[in-house]
């Protein structure tokens, strides 16, 4: 009887543990699509302003067709872009056809003057500076979760539990222009 009892509170005790790792597995995939949604949420700020620019763009630099078209082609696919990966790569397609605008200004001083194409540039670079610490957050949200589910004891149970790793937000060959500081010129 007294073996029984043993066994029995044995049993439990594995099975609270079991449930614990659970939980705390679920809780930090939980926090990764959080922060992949709070970056998804900086992205679509950034896409909205996108057409505001591209207006005023127009008005100064109508013959810049080719440039304003891959801007709006850039957009059109960051839209469209699932999970981590592909957003990524799609936003630094954005990212470099944004970054030809504003180069665009240079040749035209009346645009570089606009107090519009200037409130919109403002934002698009509080965005990026937003966007770069949402991405640091996902990341270190996903090599918590990644660490989580490869150690021991939680390595015995993730997989059969459907827990995965996760891919971290890779900016792949944007990486470097991503992490200069966005220029606002005056």
């Amino acid at each position: 009887m007294i073996a029984l009892v043993v066994l029995i509170v044995i049993l439990l005790a594995i099975a609270f543990w079991i449930f614990s790792i659970y939980n705390g597995l679920v809780a930090m995939r939980q926090r990764v699509d959080q922060s992949f949604a709070d970056i998804d949420v900086q992205l679509k700020q950034r896409r909205d302003l996108v057409p505001n620019l591209v207006e005023t763009v127009k008005g100064y630099a109508s013959h810049e067709r080719g440039t304003l078209e891959e801007v709006v082609k850039a957009r059109n696919a960051a839209m469209s872009a699932q999970g981590p990966a592909q957003t990524a790569a799609a936003e630094g397609q954005l990212t470099t056809a944004l970054r030809s605008i504003f180069a665009l200004s240079e040749s035209y001083p009346d645009l570089k003057a606009n107090a519009n194409f200037q409130q919109l540039q403002g934002e698009l670079a509080d965005l990026e500076n937003k966007l770069a610490a949402a991405r640091r957050f996902f990341n270190n949200a996903v090599q918590e979760y990644n660490t989580a589910i490869a150690r021991v004891p939680a390595l015995w149970f993730a997989a059969s539990l459907g827990f995965a790793r996760k891919d971290f937000y890779d900016l792949g060959e944007q990486r470097a222009q991503a992490e200069e500081a966005p220029s606002v010129k005056f």
